[in-house]
């Protein structure tokens, strides 16, 4: 549960992100081709990134603090049965439109794919033309879709033109990718609007074609001839199914000068800003921290002392510093038996974490005092759910342990300790 939460949640950022981005930055560019690459960048991205995990840490020349054996909380205690609660309510509510996609989505692909092995079939450059009195001038893959064949035709000439560039340019895979998002994200009004775009970009590269062989008032006038209310099927483009004002006008509209290209250099810094906030992932448990020392230092009387070393600097020993590392551990009371046997005793599976399906290893450190009292207890790496909190209450409220020592003496020390929360 919580991995698919944190999947729609970073994806529905991706297209929020990707979505400002394109519609700012690009969206009025007549640079087609790049405006469709970055489209089916930012949707690939959005079911791509989120699974992505690249680890950063930190490695110093320094030694770490000592860190327990991790201690496992839950994987024993028996599973217990819950209540239909608002999570599985959500979950199943998502889990059905997930369904209704995926079936909108197979019977889009399979209905064509059904109907044009019952119709007539022509050989055009290459591709096929399927004709049928029902089709509306469109395309699917290598078909050319048409209710009549008559190459000879000025009209049809151009809508040939016009399908054979959705064809060459394998627009149906571009329109499988968004189908697939929208089945996914179907509860995220942006998935709708990035199909918008995406076929609008469709229109726009074929459009271009066309006018490069014929007149753009013409064609425009083609256009306006053959405007239809029906978007055919799910899968393919069809020759004038939306938008016929706006690709006029962009037909009319001044092209974007090569200077302008250098804003596709922008999705540079959106992608490095995207891996950096949804697939990176600092590895706090192997990050250490810079370790307090005792060293033996030479007096001007020419006796020898301890002196302690932190950041680099010589400083008297006192009662507020902390090392890292010593010598002579810190023991807890009754070995390290007695405090797996504490532990195990005490820690509980938070009900709020198990309701949620959450698990985890909190991270926690904290510091033995020269008397063996624990105090400074922190979460260095948490998991929400109570079980920081549940980790915090049971080592503060451990036995006293006995102190570290560097050199024979006394000193409160630093320990870290993972406790890994496992459901059953």
């Amino acid at each position: 549960m919580k991995l698919l939460v944190n999947f729609l949640l970073e994806g529905s950022l991706i297209l929020a992100l990707g979505w400002v981005f394109y519609k700012v930055v690009l969206d009025k560019l007549t640079f087609f081709d790049w405006n469709r690459r970055v489209l089916l960048l930012l949707l690939g991205l959005v079911l791509v990134l989120p699974f992505l995990s690249f680890q950063m840490s930190t490695t110093q020349s320094t030694l770490a603090e000592f860190t327990l054996p991790t201690i496992q909380v839950g994987q024993e205690v028996e599973e217990v049965k819950q209540a239909f609660g608002w999570q599985e309510a959500l979950l199943a509510v998502y889990l059905i439109g997930l369904t209704w996609g995926l079936v909108k989505f197979s019977l889009g692909l399979a209905k064509p794919i059904f109907q044009l092995q019952l119709v007539d079939k022509f050989d055009y450059r290459g591709m096929k033309v399927a004709v049928h009195q029902s089709f509306e001038p469109a395309s699917f893959f290598n078909y050319i879709l048409l209710p009549k064949y008559d190459p000879e035709d000025a009209d049809q000439q151009q809508i040939l033109i016009h399908e054979s560039i959705h064809v060459s340019k394998r627009h149906t895979w571009d329109l499988i990718l968004i189908q697939l998002v929208k089945a996914v994200f179907w509860f995220h009004p942006l998935a709708y609007l990035y199909e918008k775009s995406l076929r609008e970009v469709h229109e726009y590269q074929a459009d271009q074609g066309v006018t490069q062989s014929y007149s753009q008032f013409d064609y425009s006038r083609l256009l306006l001839r053959l405007i239809t209310q029906d978007q055919g099927w799910q899968l393919m483009n069809s020759f004038n199914q939306f938008q016929t004002k706006k690709r006029i006008m962009m037909m009319n509209r001044t092209q974007s000068s090569g200077i302008q290209k250098g804003r596709f250099l922008l999705i540079l810094p959106l992608l490095s800003l995207m891996v950096m906030v949804f697939a990176c992932e600092q590895n706090l448990e192997d990050e250490p921290l810079k370790p307090n020392e005792l060293v033996e230092v030479i007096n001007e009387d020419g006796t020898t002392g301890l002196k302690g070393v932190t950041n680099g600097r010589l400083v008297e020993i006192s009662e507020d510093l902390i090392f890292d590392v010593v010598e002579d551990q810190p023991e807890p009371a009754g070995g390290m038996d007695g405090w797996n046997s504490y532990l195990s005793s005490n820690l509980k599976y938070p009900s709020q974490a198990r309701q949620m399906g959450i698990e985890g290893t909190v991270i926690a450190v904290f510091v033995i005092n020269t008397d063996g009292s624990i105090q400074d207890v922190e979460i260095l790496r948490g998991i929400g759910g109570g079980c920081d909190e549940e980790a915090v209450k049971v080592i503060q409220n451990a036995p006293n342990w006995k102190p570290g020592k560097q050199r024979e003496q006394a000193v409160r020390t630093r320990m870290r300790l993972p406790i890994r929360f496992k459901l059953s």
